[in-house]
């Protein structure tokens, strides 16, 4: 199918849902990106700061842009101006660099952000445990901040075809963002995000309450971008 079918294809499948569509159009070239636009898409991810700032100057300003890979911080400054949502928050020092730069920016809005929770059986993958999550939002440091505003969790799943630990892995972030809405965020409408679900496994993710599918592949096909 083509860019178009496979957008319609998820617009379909997300009617009558909470769920939104990330487009990830990391290693994908603008003129593909133009292809989900022109098919009515506005939402898309991406994974690397550089590949970010490169696609943003030739692509339509109204489109809303999710970094969902690991930021570093000293990256920040370089998409605080323009970006809407950071799913991949994995660190208070991180949140600090990004309401800094948030500042500096003087922005109307804030910078929308995600608390990426651990959930995989992956050391390779980042993300903080639910403990730590708590502790972030306790501090001080946190309730300091102006320029950010947490929206919801986010996490990354094993790559694996077991479906019951996939299931197992999306219900303990679902809990995750359950108690942390209950006990931080209960009069917030603000927290209500829950990203999870990517190509091959959307299906369960969304079953589980995903409120953000992260889908690359399965609309874009193979990857093709070059620098």
């Amino acid at each position: 199918m083509s860019i178009k079918d496979n957008i319609l294809f998820f617009d379909e499948r997300l009617k009558n849902t909470p769920c939104r569509l990330v487009a990830v159009s990391k290693t994908h070239a603008p003129d593909k990106i133009m292809e989900a636009y022109e098919a009515g898409h506005r939402l898309f991810g991406e994974n690397k700061v550089q590949e970010l700032i490169e696609k943003y100057p030739v692509l339509p300003h109204d489109i809303s842009w999710h970094l969902i890979g690991h930021l570093q911080t000293n990256k920040v400054k370089y998409i605080a101006e323009f970006i809407d949502t950071i799913q991949s928050v994995d660190s208070l020092k991180l949140l600090q660099e990004i309401n800094k730069r948030a500042e500096m920016h003087n922005r109307t809005l804030p910078i929308n952000c995600m608390l990426q929770i651990s959930i995989a059986d992956e050391e390779t993958k980042y993300g903080m445990d639910y403990e730590e999550a708590v502790a972030f939002l306790q501090s001080e440091e946190y309730r300091a901040m102006k320029y950010i505003r947490i929206t919801g969790v986010m996490g990354i799943a094993t790559n694996t075809d077991d479906q019951d630990k996939l299931r197992g892995e999306f219900r303990y972030l679902r809990d995750c963002f359950q108690k942390l809405k209950e006990t931080f965020f209960f009069a917030n409408q603000d927290f209500s995000e829950l990203s999870m679900g990517m190509t091959s496994d959307w299906e369960l993710a969304l079953e589980e309450g995903s409120t953000l599918l992260r889908v690359g592949s399965g609309i874009f096909g193979t990857r093709t971008y070059q620098k």
